[in-house]
């Protein structure tokens, strides 16, 4: 305890990033918790239940897609509108809409990975800083307790730097976290455009004119 109140009354000057970077990385957790909770996953009784609802039209799809809260709700909605006005730029403007979204299902992991790659160089840099200046002191005293005193210079220096990796793991753990989330609902955006892309299919088979009679020649 002696160290821990030791660090924090004379390395604060470098304690206090390592704070403010465990901060952010919190508030960037609990943004993208409320965030991913608000917007759930696609399901596979979704997915079913607008590829029946596309048969009937694109009214009876949309109704599905506006049952469905967040991010799916919005693609599949602006996918339907795709599908109306640009059926044949579909693909490629559907894409664009894909893009779009997952800006925001990336946002504050950028912040994630900065705080973990920063925070055991800053916890490192407290710790040699504090290790020169006890050796510093130690140099200028001269005395028999100069041993005694080096090892509590350098035990309240550890402490940035453990500071700093508790900071960096957390971060890693939840970008990864985060990361795996982003990676799924790419793969539900994938579903959703083969789903679209069937009903493309579909109404151009729909569409295809009949082909004419043409009466048999008579032999001659």
């Amino acid at each position: 305890m002696d160290l821990l109140w030791f660090a924090i009354l004379n390395d604060w000057a470098i304690l206090l990033p390592i704070l403010l970077c465990s901060v952010g990385c919190l508030g960037v957790f609990f943004e993208r918790m409320l965030y991913f909770r608000k917007n759930k996953l696609l399901t596979a009784e979704f997915v079913h239940q607008l590829e029946r609802d596309l048969e009937y039209g694109h009214d009876a799809a949309r109704a599905t897609a506006g049952r469905h809260p967040g991010i799916i709700g919005e693609v599949t909605l602006e996918g339907l509108t795709i599908l109306d006005k640009h059926p044949h730029r579909f693909e490629s403007m559907f894409d664009v809409t894909v893009s779009l979204a997952s800006r925001d299902l990336d946002r504050g992991l950028a912040i994630l990975g900065t705080i973990a790659t920063v925070s055991p160089y800053l916890g490192l840099f407290g710790t040699v800083i504090r290790i020169l200046l006890t050796f510093g002191e130690m140099a200028q005293k001269q005395t028999n307790e100069n041993a005694s005193a080096v090892m509590f210079g350098i035990g309240s220096a550890l402490i940035a730097t453990a500071f700093g990796l508790g900071v960096a793991i957390v971060s890693v753990a939840l970008n990864n976290y985060f990361r795996t989330h982003v990676e799924r609902f790419a793969g539900d955006f994938e579903d959703l455009k083969l789903v679209l892309l069937g009903a493309i299919g579909g109404a151009s088979a729909k569409r295809q004119p009949p082909m004419p009679h043409r009466p048999a020649r008579s032999e001659i």
